[in-house]
């Protein structure tokens, strides 16, 4: 068999599974569809994930792997477009055969020892996949001399339906978290494969937007994955609770019924194919379906009370952007009489007060990015002030907090400094549409977060020449850098904003 490294246009590497082989162009060698663990099709569709089997010969790594099955976005969400969310399923399939990572590396087995950065992708719990062009990681890889790998796994009722209360057979017991189950088992993959990649098993940081910030809180917390990484960071997705088995049940009923089946006969959930799974899931909500604490695998909240023991000592980012919440929302549908009348039913008690605290702070203002702040304030924002406040309190490992302020330049500007305008300037795609399609701006500021992002990677302090000092939050002075045209840190930005919010009864979802 030849040796590892790059021969020409391609690379190849000996992982646990095997030998593969992938693309080599730019400096950067690039592996897609390589897969970390077994099928989950048949029988082991609510089984916890097992590692591949090994194969012989040489496998090649070309192309995407198949993705959790899951409905994309419609075409017609311009936004959703615009963050590639209708390009999830796009050209490696939908199936059940489905636990496959992607890798970027500059090296092979060359003992570099690279910091190894794993994406997770966003979605909630129920779509997209690492596969999405947005967590296109060759890049970072490229320009910072990092291995980056982004994931899939198993998504919405097939990843995370409760069935332990339902069944005792052993096949179910594990289904209301195995999305999770299936992020560890990845973990350990890059463990066990890091040195042959170019990196170290022992520098690894865990991040991800939205749904990936909410695994990655996830993550945090769970007494399996301790150890498997060495930093982290949540953008715009601290998860600070998770549903309560009688929650789990509840949506499991509700399946089972519309799928015509009675609890005792749930074993034939193994026998439907999975197109009828999704259809069921989707009249129910696929954003319903998350991870339920069930007490042992999955022991504790994320972060509720209090941070999570198990990483303790475990760097973090934690941040949102300005406007997070204008993704799910249409701009033009809300004109400043709009505005009222939603304050009016929303907040009947409060509604003249909100509106001045916003309008005090932004007079002049679209009224749909000041909708789109008042919602992101009572959710996004307000979650991750306590998920920041509640790491600082355990005083072991520091954590860092941002607000991405500037505004992309993409159809219009009109979505301001939305939901996850960051992911692509993380991973240094200023080319990215979302990112100003490299134009001088964003290229700047993607620079600037990309340099930050690999600098704590390499020694969890993002601290960077391209940003002004950053030091860590904590209680009292609340420090945080806001990215804009000019970078700056402020103590306690928007503090009337946040202490109004933190006085409120706690928000149903981060939808507002």
């Amino acid at each position: 068999m030849s040796n590892a490294g790059i021969q020409g246009p391609f690379c190849q590497t000996q992982t646990t599974g095997g030998w593969v082989q992938g693309l080599a162009h730019s400096g950067v060698c690039h592996f897609r569809g390589l897969p970390y663990g077994a099928s989950t099709a048949g029988a082991r569709r609510f089984a916890p994930p097992l590692p591949v089997a090994p194969w012989r010969g040489i496998r090649e790594c070309f192309g995407h792997g198949p993705v959790s099955p899951q409905l994309p976005t419609p075409l017609t969400h311009r936004y959703g477009r615009l963050i590639h969310l209708d390009r999830s399923t796009a050209d490696g399939g939908i199936g059940e055969d489905c636990l496959h990572l992607n890798v970027w590396t500059p090296g092979l087995a060359d003992g570099a020892q690279r910091p190894v950065l794993f994406c997770v992708h966003g979605g909630g719990f129920a779509i997209g996949s690492g596969n999405s062009p947005l967590y296109d990681g060759a890049e970072l890889a490229r320009r910072h001399d990092v291995v980056v790998v982004s994931v899939s796994h198993r998504l919405g009722a097939l990843g995370f339906l409760s069935l332990a209360d339902v069944s005792a057979a052993p096949e179910f017991q594990s289904a209301g978290s195995n999305g999770i189950r299936d992020l560890v088992l990845a973990l350990e993959w890059v463990r066990d494969n890091a040195l042959a990649l170019g990196g170290d098993p022992g520098c690894v940081t865990v991040f991800g937007q939205s749904g990936g910030g909410w695994k990655t809180s996830v993550l945090l917390a769970t007494p399996a994955a301790r150890g498997l990484f060495h930093r982290a960071a949540v953008q715009s997705g601290s998860m600070l609770r998770l549903p309560t088995p009688e929650d789990g049940a509840r949506l499991t009923a509700a399946l089972l019924a519309g799928l015509g089946l009675a609890p005792a006969s749930v074993s034939r959930l193994l026998e439907l194919p999975w197109q009828a799974l999704v259809a069921a899931q989707e009249k129910l909500g696929a954003l319903n379906f998350m991870p339920v604490l069930d007490g042992e695998y999955l022991p504790h909240h994320p972060c509720d009370p209090a941070a999570p023991p198990e990483s303790a000592d475990v760097p973090l980012i934690v941040s949102t952007t300005l406007d997070d919440a204008s993704l799910f929302f249409e701009p033009g549908s809300i004109d400043e009489a709009a505005l009222q009348g939603w304050l009016a039913t929303r907040y009947p008690d409060h509604a003249a007060q909100i509106r001045g605290l916003y309008r005090e702070r932004w007079p002049d203002e679209d009224a749909f990015l000041v909708h789109a702040r008042i919602v992101t304030d009572s959710g996004f924002r307000r979650f991750a002030h306590l998920h920041a406040e509640r790491k600082a309190a355990q005083g072991v490992a520091p954590v860092y907090c941002y607000r991405w302020d500037w505004a992309t330049p993409s159809l219009g500007g009109a979505y301001g400094a939305a939901h996850a305008t960051d992911v692509a300037a993380s991973l240094g795609n200023d080319r990215d549409a979302i990112a100003g399609g490299g134009a001088a701006p964003g290229r700047a500021i993607c620079d600037a977060l990309a340099a930050s992002w690999v600098g704590f990677a390499r020694r969890g302090d993002p601290k960077t020449a391209a940003l002004p000092e950053w030091p860590p939050f904590e209680a009292v002075r609340r420090s945080t850098l806001i990215l804009d045209g000019v970078p700056r840190v402020e103590s306690d930005p928007l503090s009337e904003l946040r202490l109004f919010w933190a006085a409120m009864p706690p928000a149903v979802s981060v939808f507002g």
